[in-house]
């Protein structure tokens, strides 16, 4: 009988809460980077997008994401969609904590 490993939403959270913006020092998540995760089976699908079009550590996130989940139990397969849709704007409280407000 095989052990039921689904990975749930919190763990794969988790592991995006470890990615760092090397250029801002924040997690991608905190920075809202992430715009959807579905979880199918062996597979994550991540919906995200970057703090702007031409981000010089766009390509070393998305590897960076795919690397990490590809960790978890189970997962064979992570999709990374990068959209710009909508635009990536920081929140009042993310902007304050870079120091912008």
């Amino acid at each position: 009988m095989e052990e039921d490993q689904t990975i749930s939403r919190e763990q794969v959270i988790e592991l995006i809460k470890t990615i760092y913006d090397p250029e801002l020092f924040i997690d991608i998540w905190t920075l809202g980077l992430i715009y959807h995760i579905e979880i199918e089976d062996n597979k994550i699908s991540i919906k995200m997008t970057f703090t702007s079009v031409a981000c010089p550590a766009g390509p070393e996130l998305v590897g960076e994401v795919q690397d990490k989940l590809k960790t978890l139990p189970g997962i064979d397969t992570v999709d990374v969609e990068v959209t710009f849709e909508p635009p990536w704007e920081p929140s009042e409280d993310l902007q304050a904590m870079m120091g912008i407000l």
